[in-house]
């Protein structure tokens, strides 16, 4: 693809509708779902091509049977240093740790653009009030650990440690951004 940057991978996306291809880990899956949210938000049409699992979409992307993947950072990056891949950005909001010079798609041409793992710790309804307070605290303690912070970053991610009602309020948000997204592209789990 003849793209140095989101940007460019945009202009070629729109002058040939349907022909880029992007592959993910299979229909519904994280980067099915990016490349839905990147046509959306880009105004473009790039043909998903569902893989079963990463793994096989990664080896085609190499390969130059398909021509953009959204992928995890720290399994695309060394492809990209040994120059078999061209990263073009990352998909959070901030820039990555690991990899402080490739631009947010948000930045580099996509507003609004943004697909971020997370992962949450949650418990049975009506435990008390104070005791989810209490894990909650130990477990932003732990995230914030020089140690933990550091072996997150190394995964391409970043630690945030959010309260209790800042991580209902967000499982509220993702809920009516990706039903929506999924409603519109038809995506389903498989």
């Amino acid at each position: 693809v003849p793209a140095n940057s989101v940007k460019e991978l945009v202009a070629v996306a729109k002058a040939q509708p349907g022909k880029l291809n992007y592959g993910s880990g299979g229909i519904g899956a994280p980067g099915h779902l990016s490349g839905e949210l990147f046509n959306t938000l880009a105004g473009v049409k790039m043909t998903h091509v569902p893989y079963k699992g990463a793994a096989p979409a990664l080896i085609d992307l190499v390969a130059g049977q398909i021509q953009v993947y959204f992928g995890n950072l720290p399994v695309t990056l060394p492809h990209a240093k040994a120059g078999r891949l061209r990263s073009l950005a990352v998909t959070s909001a901030k820039r990555a740790t690991i990899a402080p010079e490739l631009p947010t798609v948000a930045e580099a041409g996509v507003p609004g653009f943004e697909l971020t793992p997370w992962y949450g710790v949650v418990t049975r309804a009506g435990t008390p009030k104070n005791v989810v307070a209490k894990l909650n605290q130990e477990i932003v303690e732990i995230l914030h650990a020089a140690a933990m912070r550091e072996r997150i970053s190394n995964l391409g991610a970043e630690p945030s440690g959010i309260t209790q009602d800042q991580f209902a309020v967000f499982l509220k948000s993702e809920a009516v951004k990706w039903g929506k997204l999924v409603r519109d592209s038809g995506a389903r789990a498989e």
